[in-house]
């Protein structure tokens, strides 16, 4: 999974669990979708020295499990995502933008929240990845 990133004077491994939703909660995040933000990280991570160690993408948001390096603080992490990922979505998936009335990709607001990487790693990791899929409920007795 995660592994420290050692930098010229310090070593860390800082993980974070990014919530962003759609803009006006449109659905909007399909299977292709979810090959372009697959592509997009490829990208995001080269660039920005954060690697995403899982994406889910329901259908009106998604969930991204990011190791970032000291740098950058968790608000830099969420710009820096949610304005790449926005354009490149727009220029690989030009529907998206007519489904969202010409405007931007995500909401204003997101969730994030560092990720411990004793225990809670595996359980977000898992979680982020059942992201859209059909889910059966069971009734509590």
């Amino acid at each position: 999974m995660t592994e420290y990133i050692h930098k010229g004077h310090n070593i860390s491994i800082l993980l974070y669990q990014l919530v962003c939703p759609a803009k006006y909660c449109r659905v909007v995040f399909t299977e292709k979708m979810d090959t372009v933000l697959q592509e997009i990280r490829l990208e995001i991570a080269m660039r920005d020295e954060s690697l995403f160690l899982g994406i889910g993408v329901d259908k009106d948001h998604v969930h991204f499990l990011i190791q970032s390096v000291l740098i950058y603080s968790p608000t830099k992490v969420a710009k820096i995502i949610k304005s790449i990922t926005a354009r490149e979505v727009f220029i690989m998936v030009p529907s998206v933008k007519n489904a969202l009335w010409g405007s931007e990709l995500w909401t204003k607001g997101y969730f994030i929240s560092t990720v411990g990487k004793s225990g809670y790693e595996r359980m977000i990791s898992e979680y982020v990845k059942e992201q859209g899929r059909a889910k059966e409920y069971r009734q509590l007795h």
